[in-house]
């Protein structure tokens, strides 16, 4: 019987089993009750409710604006929606940067006023304070490494990272520092899918990648983006299973056309 199947509520101890029983682990992003529902029925493992709201909720540029407040309203939201997935949260810029203190009040924060069940950073050796401490609190943490969108403004760009040889080492470094610390999953973003299938096998933490090929645990994708909602962004990672822009737009488009030549509402459709 595989691991998945066989849960009613998935935890972080069922991601570990999942690694070991070779299970591949699927993700997607969340942000919403009536979204977060219909994900949740359809037996994903991992709910992420990710800062990329920042962007495809609030229309945003970047995910830094986002704050700890609205990513607990976005949390909340999806954990009334859910029964069997993990519900990870991202914690936004600045929340947790440079002063574990302060990253620890913002964990206990997501995790009292949300109901979330874990918290994800952004970041490697230089967070690792901010991440042990969160941990003692009994706080599940994921990291992320590789393309780190928070600090988009240090790398100028959202290329593909760690093609040099000196940034793939600091990359493997950084992920057994995570793991030491006691992180029970990383997401690893847009970088070679060789190197990301050498750090799948080097940690026995789940390695979740999203645009790092195929070799690794599981795969995230942001959900507007999976089913085509938003048109306007095709990288190479990207499988759109849908083109949910097109068939909404012809919905809005019928029934406004339908409103206008008072075809809606019929005399089946009023009291």
């Amino acid at each position: 019987m595989s691991v998945h199947k066989n849960v009613k509520k998935v935890t972080t101890h069922t991601l570990q089993e999942m690694k070991v029983a070779g299970e591949k682990i699927s993700m997607l992003t969340g942000y919403d009750f009536s979204m977060a529902r219909i994900i949740d029925q359809a037996g994903i493992d991992v709910i992420l409710v990710g800062d990329s709201a920042s962007n495809v909720m609030a229309g945003h540029e970047t995910t830094l604006p986002i704050t700890l407040d609205q990513m607990i309203y976005h949390a909340s939201s999806v954990v009334r929606a859910v029964n069997r997935a993990l519900v990870v949260v991202d914690m936004p810029f600045g929340s947790y940067q440079g002063n574990s203190k302060e990253a620890l009040s913002s964990a206990i924060k997501i995790m009292k006023e949300s109901g979330g069940h874990a918290v994800k950073m952004e970041g490697g050796i230089e967070i690792i304070e901010s991440i042990k401490r969160i941990l003692t609190a009994g706080i599940p943490v994921m990291g992320h490494l590789g393309l780190t969108p928070q600090s988009i403004y240090k790398f100028g760009t959202y290329v593909v990272r760690a093609k040099e040889e000196e940034e793939a080492n600091r990359l493997i470094q950084d992920a057994k520092a995570l793991e030491e610390a006691g992180c029970f999953a990383i997401v690893l973003e847009k970088i070679p899918a060789d190197l990301a299938e050498r750090v799948a096998q080097i940690v026995s933490i789940p390695i979740i990648g999203i645009g790092a090929g195929n070799g690794v645990d599981g795969q995230v994708l942001v959900v507007h983006d999976m089913l085509g909602i938003n048109n306007e962004f095709s990288p190479r990672f990207l499988r759109k299973y849908d083109n949910l822009y097109d068939r909404m737009m012809n919905a809005f488009q019928s029934y406004i056309s339908d409103v206008r030549s008072g075809d809606f509402p019929n005399e089946k459709e009023q009291y």
